[in-house]
């Protein structure tokens, strides 16, 4: 009988289409900084760990994670799922450049 950690290693989570991706640092929940700028939980915000387990935002607080996530109709975080190093590769929008320089071909439709 296979393992529950060795089953979940093989679990790739899916996303919503519309989840962005960005830098969430809790500071006194439920206010935040997302991206560097002020957020703040929504009530009932959801926080889900690498596991997919719900975590609460307090024991996050002064960590810096990459988060994909998606804010309710109010502009505040509703659900957030803290990357994997894989998840963290895909490209998703919202995704800060790691660089200033822009090419033409940065803007160009994908094939």
């Amino acid at each position: 009988m296979a393992s529950v950690g060795a089953l979940a290693q093989g679990v790739v989570r899916a996303f919503p289409t519309t989840a962005l991706r960005g830098v969430l640092q809790v500071t006194t929940p439920p206010m935040a900084l997302l991206n560097g700028q002020p957020a703040r939980l929504s009530p009932g915000a959801r926080i889900k760990n690498t596991n997919n387990l719900i975590v609460l935002s307090a024991t996050l607080t002064g960590q810096q994670l990459l988060v994909n996530y998606v804010p309710d109709p109010q502009g505040m975080l509703h659900d957030v799922w803290i990357l994997t190093p894989a998840e963290a590769q895909q490209q998703r929008a919202g995704q800060q450049a790691l660089s200033n320089i822009r090419f033409e071909s940065d803007n160009a439709p994908s094939r």
